[in-house]
């Protein structure tokens, strides 16, 4: 993986991060159960893509 890849992979990782903490605080400001559970779910979704961008940069910082 080059440089510039490894650089866009640890954006992305920020990126998702971002996500997640908007997301979190989107739900503690709601009400509506719908809603709250829609986003709980879009949650979970940017939770594993983080750790699959961060297993991916792990094992490249390995080799």
């Amino acid at each position: 993986m080059t440089q510039k890849e490894l650089l866009y992979v640890e954006d992305a990782i920020g990126h998702e991060s971002s996500i997640i903490e908007i997301i979190k605080e989107s739900i503690n400001s709601m009400d509506d159960d719908t809603l709250i559970n829609f986003l709980e779910n879009d949650l979970k979704k940017h939770k594993e893509l983080k750790l699959k961008l961060t297993n991916l940069l792990e094992e490249k910082a390995n080799e």
